[in-house]
């Protein structure tokens, strides 16, 4: 079993920049593919990023050159660092973990999910 508990969400100016943490009990979170999701209010969970045990990352076209997603396996964290916000990134990020993936940007891959922070980016 492995919880997830995530922090750094909050208000913002578009422009702005926030990181998300996401950590990680136990002590095989190394061996996790790490993911972030969000839901904007009235739309499903999408795909924002990914990255797998050996540190490869995948973004969603919607986010590539603003975000970035990376892992500290000292820690048991994975952080999604977020530049350039825009109002349309509003929503609550997911921090999620599968011990193995087929399809990294796919929400049924992953078996843990955190329980979400609010991201809120003011025009």
């Amino acid at each position: 079993q492995v919880q997830l508990v995530e922090s750094g969400g909050g208000l913002v100016q578009a422009g702005d920049s926030l990181r998300l943490s996401c950590t990680a009990s136990g002590r095989t979170f190394s061996s996790y593919v790490m993911g972030y999701f969000r839901q904007a209010p009235g739309r499903e969970r999408e795909f924002v990023a990914a990255i797998s045990r050996s540190g490869t990352t995948w973004l969603a076209d919607s986010v590539k050159g603003r975000f970035t997603i990376s892992r500290d396996n000292a820690k048991n964290t994975v952080y999604l660092q977020m530049n350039s916000l825009k109002p349309d990134d509003t929503a609550v990020y997911y921090c999620a973990a599968t011990p193995s993936s087929r399809d990294y940007s796919s929400l049924r891959d992953y078996n843990y999910w955190g329980q979400g922070t609010q991201v809120t980016v003011s025009s």
